[in-house]
């Protein structure tokens, strides 16, 4: 990768750009690259070691990243002054690459200590939720979470983590079909029935469009000693409903407190995968090292989600080839497509991203981001394509549709199952999401410095020449099991995770 007294890091011989692992000022000459600045390349920005003539491909990582605009001398900045989005053909070489997982033999397999559930699944935290079916009742939902946080009860259940509200802002003014409702309804289902939960209960007005019962129809839910549903209407306004809610969640705590932790394999876990904040370093230090960690966890037995589509469009080619069948990595095209098409009708492009912090970080374009994201997936077999927060029941390494935009995706995730979060940052995300604990993995040494109280690990020292990108993903592998049976993430110390929660509002609003 490089050692400290390197100026820049060359991630490919195939490449016609390198990285600058400092602040380097016109007129330093990169040892090894026989290339003298011509302009000022700020630390994790890219600098042309061959001349890149108009029309020409821009290649990182052995990949195309975008297209010279214009004639790029060598030793030039190279970033959106002279390199710019394009489409391109891609090979999805669809299975191409798929080789057989060396796992660790179940004797030998990690373990945490979990929550496992009476319906077999294995919990890494041990909340209360309080659902809201509709943005409607997000309010009386808050209400009755703030009469336990607030006050003394739970002092009396130290086991369990708290009782936390889930508030959203649709619900109603919606169609009572299609892909926004399925979304909703899939999300909701997914937090019911999540294991970082000791129980459940769902509040909602009463004449909106996502109905409870319904909900509870299309799902086989019924309202038993951990979960219930109230609303608002029937029990006869605000007041009522919070002292209903009360009740109800009083019933549940005894039992919440009383089941305890208990050793059980690495295989249980399922672990989201997020970036924020992104920059130079990201595709370099933090997601090669995160995706490490997913060969780890996937050798052991447990499960990665992979998701944010937009932003590893330019990078699909490079699961479709891993993808354990065909129809797999056709899933995932048509997803694809169905990008394409969202965002041709909403006046979109895909090359939205990156965005204003992406770009000062040193990313260019949509491409460039694509291929550093989607390293967080490892280097396993893409075993199965869903859609957002649909149910994974597949192990290993999977991809679930969604935005881009954090929160929203891993609200997706985390109804899919994830019970533990890794999210990578350059810039500097200060990001956490009950009921999973998110783990924060600083992609460059000096924002890890500068913002330590809010940083779990720093990959930056992969950059630095200190570690190598094994020995990071050894260290995310290690402390997500950790993690998972109970250390707190800074996130979690500072009280973040109660106001991420953000479904996917597909469609029209009515």
């Amino acid at each position: 990768m490089s050692n400290k007294k390197d100026l820049s890091i060359r991630l490919s011989p195939a490449d016609n750009v390198v990285v600058a692992r400092l602040d380097l000022l016109r007129g330093t000459e990169l040892p090894g690259e026989g290339v003298k600045l011509i302009d000022h390349a700020p630390a994790g920005h890219k600098i042309a070691t061959a001349a890149i003539v108009k029309g020409d491909a821009v290649v990182k990582y052995s990949q195309v990243i975008g297209f010279a605009n214009c004639n790029i001398s060598p030793g030039q900045h190279v970033h959106v002054q002279n390199c710019e989005m394009a489409d391109f053909e891609r090979d999805y070489a669809y299975c191409s690459r798929v080789e057989p997982i060396d796992y660790v033999h179940k004797s030998k397999r990690a373990t945490f200590q979990g929550y496992r559930r009476s319906n077999g699944k294995v919990g890494t935290r041990n909340y209360i939720g309080i659902l809201t079916s509709v943005n409607c009742s997000a309010t009386v939902a808050r209400y009755i979470a703030d009469a336990f946080n607030e006050t003394g009860i739970l002092k009396d259940y130290p086991y369990v983590d708290g009782v936390v509200p889930f508030v959203h802002s649709t619900g109603c003014g919606m169609a009572g079909n299609g892909d926004g409702y399925d979304a909703l309804t899939r999300t909701l289902f997914g937090y019911a029935s999540h294991p970082n939960f000791a129980g459940i209960l769902m509040v909602g007005l009463g004449c909106e469009v996502n109905q409870i019962p319904y909900l509870m129809k299309r799902y086989g839910m019924e309202d038993n000693n951990r979960f219930q549903h109230l609303t608002i209407q029937q029990e006869g306004g605000t007041r009522k409903a919070v002292d209903a809610a009360i009740a109800r969640i009083k019933k549940m705590l005894p039992e919440a407190n009383a089941i305890q932790r208990e050793t059980v394999p690495a295989s249980e876990l399922t672990l989201a995968l997020q970036c924020g904040g992104s920059d130079g370093y990201s595709g370099i230090t933090s997601n090669p090292a995160l995706g490490s960690a997913v060969d780890l966890l996937v050798r052991h037995g447990g499960t990665a989600i992979l998701s944010e589509t937009p932003e590893i469009y330019g990078a699909e080619h490079l699961l479709t080839m891993r993808a354990v069948n065909r129809e797999v990595g056709e899933k995932l095209i048509e997803r694809i497509k169905w990008w394409e098409d969202y965002a041709h009708r909403n006046g979109g492009e895909m090359n939205n991203n990156p965005s204003p912090g992406n770009k000062d970080g040193g990313l260019t374009t949509i491409l460039e981001k694509s291929l550093g994201a989607a390293a967080k997936g490892g280097t396993l077999n893409l075993a199965g394509v869903y859609k957002y927060a649909e149910q994974i029941d597949t192990k290993g390494l999977c991809f679930m549709d969604s935005p881009g935009y954090d929160p929203c995706s891993v609200t997706g995730q985390v109804a899919s199952g994830a019970n533990v979060i890794c999210f990578t940052t350059g810039r500097g995300s200060v990001f956490g999401f009950k009921p999973a604990p998110s783990i924060k993995v600083a992609t460059n040494t000096r924002m890890f410095t500068n913002m330590s109280e809010d940083m779990d690990i720093n990959a930056g020292s992969i950059a630095d020449g200190e570690r190598t990108v094994a020995e990071v993903g050894e260290e995310i592998f290690r402390l997500v099991l950790a993690v998972a049976s109970g250390d707190q993430t800074k996130s979690e110390e500072l009280g973040f995770g109660g106001n991420e929660f953000i479904p996917w509002q597909i469609g029209a609003v009515m």
